[in-house]
């Protein structure tokens, strides 16, 4: 039971700090290429598309094993540190980043209509959300990295 937690641990925090780091170096590379109001409308689908199961059970199930792995090992005190750290690393970086920052800017981008708006105001809107939501987005993914490597080294330290 406790290897097999550990297991769906790393896979899920794997799956989730990979696709983190993905976004980073396509999406966000990508996304800078295009103008204003395709940028805006590209984002706003993303946000809306990303609400789905698959991306649920990585993000929620990464910390949810991560306190479950944290449980089950605390009889290792070098293993259990190594998993507390990087439980913390995921719950305040990734997760608490993600809930506190990124989510309240694709709120305020899903509240706008694009139709409705200056080009002059696509413009400042663009650069404060991308500039803003950039800046957490490298916040979480680095947290989340982090958060992996500690995951990587308790199972070694763990044989």
């Amino acid at each position: 039971m406790k290897s097999l937690t550990l297991f769906i641990t790393v896979l899920l925090n794997g799956l989730s700090a990979g696709f983190f780091f993905a976004w980073s170096v396509s999406v966000i590379l990508g996304t800078k290429k295009v103008g204003d109001l395709t940028y805006l409308e590209t984002m706003q689908n993303i946000n809306r598309e990303i609400l789905n199961p698959a991306f649920f059970i990585v993000f929620f199930g990464s910390l949810i094993t991560l306190i479950t792995s944290v449980v089950l090992h605390s009889s290792n005190k070098l293993v259990f540190l190594l998993l507390v750290s990087s439980a913390l690393l995921y719950l305040i970086g990734t997760f608490g980043i993600t809930v506190l920052g990124n989510v309240p800017l694709n709120n305020e981008l899903n509240a706008l209509e694009l139709d409705n708006i200056s080009m002059t105001d696509l413009k400042h809107f663009r650069h404060y959300f991308e500039t803003k939501w950039n800046r957490f987005h490298n916040i979480r993914t680095t947290a989340n990295m982090v958060s992996f490597i500690l995951l990587l080294i308790s199972i070694f330290i763990k044989k």
